[in-house]
């Protein structure tokens, strides 16, 4: 029979030892020593060799099974069109996003499946007086479990046979045959491959959810994301009502989907229109603003860009960013003032995506440039204009993609005018009653909106 034994790893060389150390022998790291768990096989060893017979990929056959749809269209739309059987998804967020609230809503909206939620940080009364808040009403298809020995859960998985299982988090879990407390590396990494074996085994799907650290990545090792099928980021701002589903990994649909939910106290709501949700509060008339179109999977997005540039008291100016990358913002800057001749040296500049989005397109970088000009010079971009387009280093306008889809966008929610990069004017078929302004430079680009 095999025997099962402990061993250290160390997770940058490979190194291994019998017992745990705080530096690699090896290549002389510190604390990157993984306990793992390896069996040895005794007695004497098969001398038959095993035939494998391997086939062309044209000869495999699949046969497509149908998805677990649930009534949260936007939940479908992250994962691809809905739940695959036999998937692993990890969830991810800060504390109080809204994690357990977002999954004992996806199990309540599966319907009349049976879900088995595993939870290590609540007690079953919690559990209940939160389903009371939300007002689940498939009550008597969800089957709570507040345990964090993961050999019962498979036990009870095994005897109870669910259709969905979901885990609340993975943190929380432990196997007996680790000397690690819960929530170290090891345990993580162990307690993931168990669960991944069993969904592929079982062909039954599973949600983990997974604390993150300040940094705002999964806590754990990066290999548990390696393992699973989806990875989705659960992203808000605490003090905003909005909270974003963003896939980051998926093997069974597009990585570029968003879903935009907004936090009621009856728990989250499906945003059925966003755009017009992100331009509802916007003041017309008000210089440092500028509305872009961005696109966000297969969805266009209409966004407030704001920008507030003043006169700085320091010796060195503030940048600061919400909802962009700030390394794009100290490019832009540069650009304006090396191709534009404004200078903002002696000026500290703030950028905000309206609405708590975040966005990382290159197509909402024209607004930023724009929006701290309007600031700059306190001229008022027009209210009515959307402006698109990626700036380059020598101040040119880039091509964008999918330009049709954010005309229509703009043309659905009443704009009369969108600036769009010359490029994207060959081969475009004009089917809206927008003026489409094709610009090649910043310079022309800033003329048209100011």
């Amino acid at each position: 029979m095999p025997k099962t034994h402990l061993k250290y790893v160390c997770q940058s060389c490979g190194y291994e030892s019998p017992r745990w150390l705080g530096k690699c022998p090896n290549c002389e790291e510190w604390n990157t020593f993984v306990e793992e768990i390896f069996k040895t096989s005794r007695g004497i060893k098969s001398s038959k060799k095993e035939k494998f017979d391997v086939i062309p990929l044209s000869g495999v056959k699949t046969a497509e099974e149908p998805r677990i749809i649930t009534t949260m269209n936007e939940f479908n739309r992250v994962l691809g069109g809905g739940i695959v059987h036999g998937s692993v998804t990890l969830i991810g967020g800060d504390p109080g996003i809204g994690k357990s609230t977002l999954m004992l809503q996806i199990a309540d909206s599966i319907g009349d499946k049976i879900i088995l939620y595993v939870t290590g940080e609540e007690s079953l009364q919690q559990l209940k007086l939160r389903s009371e808040r939300l007002k689940v009403q498939s009550a008597d298809s969800i089957f709570p479990m507040a345990e964090t020995d993961l050999e019962k859960v498979v036990n009870v998985v095994a005897h109870q046979k669910p259709d969905v299982l979901i885990v609340d988090s993975i943190q929380t879990m432990y196997r007996s045959e680790l000397e690690s407390s819960p929530g170290s590396v090891g345990q993580v990494r162990e307690c993931t491959a168990m669960l991944q074996r069993m969904a592929k085994g079982s062909n039954i799907p599973i949600f983990l959810i997974g604390h993150v650290t300040k940094e705002g990545i999964i806590a754990g090792p990066k290999v548990i994301e390696h393992m699973v099928d989806t990875v989705l980021q659960f992203e808000g701002e605490r003090h905003h009502a909005y909270r974003i589903l963003r896939c980051i990994k998926n093997r069974f649909g597009s990585t570029n989907e968003i879903g935009i939910f907004e936090m009621h106290d009856t728990g989250l709501c499906e945003v059925k229109n966003p755009s017009e949700v992100f331009l509802s509060e916007r003041i017309f008339g008000a210089s440092g603003s500028t509305v872009v179109a961005s696109i966000e999977g297969t969805r266009p997005l209409l966004i407030e860009v704001q920008a507030l540039v003043s006169p700085t008291n320091y010796g060195m100016p503030q940048r600061n960013t919400t909802g962009i990358d700030y390394r794009r913002l100290g490019l832009l800057l540069a650009v304006l003032e090396k191709r534009v001749g404004v200078q903002l040296s002696n000026h500290d500049v703030f950028v905000n995506i309206a609405g708590g989005l975040r966005t990382d397109e290159p197509a909402v970088d024209l607004g930023i440039a724009a929006s701290i000009v309007s600031s700059l010079r306190d001229i008022p971009v027009d209210s009515k204009t959307i402006a698109v387009g990626e700036v380059g280093l020598g101040g040119e306008i880039r091509t964008v993609s999918q330009p049709e889809r954010r005309i229509q966008e703009a043309d659905k929610l009443g704009f009369n005018k969108i600036i769009i990069p010359k490029n994207n004017m060959k081969n475009f078929y004009k089917n809206s009653n927008l003026e489409i302004i094709g610009v090649e430079t910043i310079n022309d680009a800033l003329e048209k909106l100011l």
